[in-house]
């Protein structure tokens, strides 16, 4: 399949991307296959900031109705993490799901899940043990049509896709004993079907999470504070040391972990800062093609000058 340059040019988020609905032309007398005519509108779009660090967004994953984000029990729990991954999963229109593996490694996987749950308001969590066996038989049943699995190296992503599967399709690897890491069995996406129906789409391990516009993600992600924050004095309180803050209330009265609410100032910021640059490429952009009108129009008259 061939994919003309007109298709997702200048922009990477209209580019094809795994799970994406495509319409196609047949191809042309000197063309080897069909072309790629264009991307169809997408239901969902799992998009992180880009790997380049410019003000650009990449889609993940397209059309996906569940996000698994996948979460080791043998290694100490990371919540700012699972936070960021479930701010781009709620943004992404999809329904997130937070499953807990490698239960067996856990001195008490119930606390896990409670401490997990926390963090996670809206979505399921479930644990699972791949040595044990224990919640693979409702996994199957929580999570619906496309599958996409999100998680870090080692997290166990590719022995819940085996699961799904019935078989052992996807390569899996041993994690190290120092810091629970893993390395990158999976090296690109694909779309795999599931026996009992739907899609299951792998994933590479993420290293780099970056947060691209997801302003209605966090405020899901961090529901209760959002929900608190109807309680302040002021409509516009930031939750840092107004008078009448009902968020800090909740903060000191014990109701809310002080990690949680400098968790949700940081990806705040995080994502201004991200919305900001990308107004500035937008405005860059815009006066680019201005600057390039003025430049042709200069050399236009100069030419009818010369002619004259």
């Amino acid at each position: 399949m061939t994919i003309p340059g007109a298709v997702g040019q200048g922009d990477p988020l209209s580019a094809p991307c795994t799970g994406d609905w495509a319409a196609l032309r047949r191809p042309a007398a000197t063309e080897r296959g069909p072309a790629l005519h264009a991307v169809l509108e997408r239901r969902t779009a799992l998009v992180r900031s880009s790997s380049s660090r410019t003000s650009q967004g990449q889609v993940l994953a397209a059309n996906v109705d569940t996000v698994v984000v996948a979460v080791s029990l043998a290694a100490p729990l990371k919540h700012a993490r699972t936070e960021r991954l479930l701010a781009l999963a709620w943004e992404s229109g999809a329904q997130p799901v937070v499953v807990l593996t490698k239960a067996d490694a856990s001195a008490d996987p119930a606390a896990a899940r409670a401490q997990v749950s926390a963090v996670a308001p809206g979505a399921d969590v479930l644990v699972t043990s791949a040595v044990t066996g224990q919640g693979l038989d409702t996994l199957a049943t929580a999570l619906t049509g496309t599958i996409v699995l999100l998680g870090p190296s080692g997290a166990g992503k590719s022995t819940l896709g085996n699961h799904l599967l019935g078989e052992e399709r996807l390569a899996t690897g041993a994690v190290r004993d120092a810091d629970g890491k893993g390395r990158h069995t999976t090296a690109w996406r694909e779309l795999l079907p599931l026996p009992g129906g739907g899609v299951l789409l792998d994933t590479p391990g993420l290293r780099a999470i970056g947060l691209h516009d997801v302003q209605e993600g966090l405020e899901q992600t961090f529901s209760e504070i959002e929900h608190l924050a109807q309680g302040c004095r002021f409509t516009d309180c930031a939750h840092l040391s107004e008078p009448g803050c009902a968020v800090l209330a909740a903060v000191e009265a014990g109701e809310v972990p002080r990690r949680r609410l400098d968790s949700y100032h940081r990806l705040l910021r995080e994502n201004t800062y991200a919305a900001s640059r990308t107004d500035a490429r937008v405005r860059a952009d815009r006066d680019a093609i201005k600057k390039g009108i003025t430049r042709n129009l200069r050399a236009t008259y100069q030419f009818r000058e010369r002619q004259q």
